[in-house]
């Protein structure tokens, strides 16, 4: 599919639709090809995987997550 700058400038969310879906959008400046917008490639996510909190497993201490991160936040004093 291509678009003109003009288009992408008015139509964003159709052409993202269009991306969604699996379509290329090639952009053209006055019927020269600029730029491309393509799809992310799905990663394949391993299932046994904790993802973000995987490294909270190994964790000793005997405080939450919650715990952790309001002593994180909460300000210094010197």
């Amino acid at each position: 599919m291509e678009v003109t700058t003009k288009e992408r400038r008015i139509h964003p969310v159709k052409i993202l639709h269009q991306v969604l879906n699996g379509y290329d959008v090639t952009v053209t400046v006055r019927g020269k090809r600029l730029a491309r917008i393509v799809p992310f490639e799905q990663e394949e996510t391993d299932e046994s995987a904790d993802g973000i909190f995987g490294m909270w497993a190994d964790h000793q201490d005997g405080s939450s997550v919650d715990e952790t991160v309001r002593q994180i936040r909460r300000s210094r004093t010197f």
